[in-house]
């Protein structure tokens, strides 16, 4: 199915919630409300016509410049071989998203992941807690913002360059 009928399909049961879209560059996506998240990708997995089956990547972005950050999903449906992208914009001094843990499993361990690199919570989440760094690690390292701490319980968190 071609991106215009998805997103025609998805306006159509979702017109107050899905926002700007690209579909002529590079991956096409809309953008969808934060607090729609769930029902648009709930639809998206079990429309017969449409079938996201897959969650390939669910990553974070910090558009600093724009006081927000953005969780960006990418889905693929096995059944149609077809591909698309959502992104949810959320502010950056109360970053809250909706799991979509419940529609696809995978995303425990990426929302994890964004969690504990940009900050953003995942409200309703099973386990969220950081999943690369130590739980008392100061700040969030994918933020524009993020100041690197010079020492983490006495040790240095940065070293001289070998190669000089």
């Amino acid at each position: 199915m071609e991106f215009a009928a998805i997103l025609a399909r998805v306006q159509g049961c979702f017109p107050d919630v899905a926002g700007d879209s690209q579909p002529a560059v590079g991956d096409p996506w809309v953008t969808v409300a934060a607090a729609a998240i769930c029902d648009v990708c709930t639809f998206l997995r079990d429309e017969p016509e449409l079938r996201f089956d897959c969650l390939t990547n669910q990553s974070g972005l910090d558009l600093q410049a724009e006081n927000k950050l953005q969780v960006v999903y990418h889905l693929f449906s096995y059944t149609h071989r077809h591909q698309l992208v959502l992104k949810v914009d959320t502010p950056r001094e109360n970053a809250v998203v909706p799991t979509v843990e419940s529609v696809w499993p995978a995303a425990n361990w990426l929302e994890r992941e964004i969690y504990d690199l940009f900050g953003i919570v995942f409200s309703d989440h099973t386990d969220l807690r950081r999943i690369m760094l130590p739980d008392d690690w100061v700040g969030h390292p994918l933020r524009k913002d993020y100041v690197e701490q010079e020492h983490y319980h006495g040790i240095a968190t940065r070293r001289e360059s070998l190669l000089r």
